[in-house]
This record gives C-alpha cells, structure tokens and sequence, in this order.
C-alpha cells in the first residue's frame, strides 16, 4: 500500500463529508490525514484526504466519489508536483530553566510562540510532514503537555488551478 492525497472540489453541502468519509470506510480504508476548507469560489469547498491504499482500489473509490452529486472535481496530488504543508499548535513545558533551551529549537524550525504562561509555551509550527515530525521529536524532551493538529493541506504547483478547470466548463 501506499499514501495517496486526494483533492476535492465540493459544493458546500450539509452532510457530503460525511458521505466522502464513508466511502472510504466501506472499503475498510484508514483515512490517516482529513481537512476541510473554503475555497476562492463562494459555495465550493476543498477536501484534501490522505488514505493508504493500493491503486485499484483508490480508483474504484475516487470513481464513487465522482458519483456523489455534489462533488465536483477529484484531482491525486503527487508530492513532487504539489505543495504540501501541515499546521501544529504544541503546548510544552517550559519553565525558567527551559525556557531557552525551548526558543532554541522553535527557532530552529521556524516556528513561532503564540502563547506564553509561567510553566508552558503554545507553539506554532508549519511545514510538511518530515519538518513538523522533526519538530515533534526535537521537542519532546521538554514535555509536551497537548498539541493540535491540522489535516495535510496541498496545492498542486504551477499556474494551474482545479478551480480554473471548473468554471470554464
């Protein structure tokens, strides 16, 4: 098996993610990363999923899913040819004698403290998976008391949109 990112281009309806992630679920697959946005379009909404799975499958399903009145375009983003990012909220302990040591590695990744209290930092991280799991590990000596998040968001690169394909028919 193996990772697959799907985009989504939906109308904006009650209940079709819940039908989305159900089609996965019939066919037993673990949807490993889910989000869900607006676009630039009122009424359209993007779904990016990431699912193991081998290719027939994925085909059988993204032909499905093509199915559903509501979707509208289905696009696999391959990493070499999108942009991929994460987005992570991380509370880790730091106290005065931390503290430093703390800023250090959030400085490394680039990231930034959103939130500042006497024992602990809220920390935003954003980049693609590797990045934000090397931040996950450089930090985890300190303590992380909670984190957050993001599903994979991705955009495929170049002057291309799916949208673009969408309103000129």
């Amino acid at each position: 098996m193996s990772s697959h990112v799907l985009s989504l281009l939906v109308e904006d309806r009650p209940g079709l993610l819940t039908r989305v992630a159900g089609l996965f679920a019939r066919r037993g697959f673990n949807i490993h990363s889910l989000a869900v946005g607006v676009t630039e379009i009122p009424g359209l909404s993007r779904i990016t999923v990431v699912v193991d799975v081998d290719e027939l499958p994925l085909e059988q399903v993204t032909k499905q899913l093509n199915k559903l009145i509501n979707v509208v375009k289905i696009v696999e983003l391959e990493q070499s040819a999108s942009v991929q990012r994460e987005h992570m909220l991380v509370k880790v302990r730091a106290d005065n004698a931390s503290r430093s040591n703390v800023l250090e590695v959030v400085n490394l990744f680039r990231g930034s403290v959103v939130d500042y209290a006497s024992d602990a930092l809220v920390i935003e991280i954003t980049g693609d998976q590797g990045k934000v799991a090397a931040f996950l590990k450089a930090i985890e000596p300190f303590g992380i008391k909670e984190l957050a998040q993001s599903g994979l968001l991705a955009l495929g690169r170049g002057g291309k949109s799916i949208t673009e394909r969408v309103l000129r028919g």
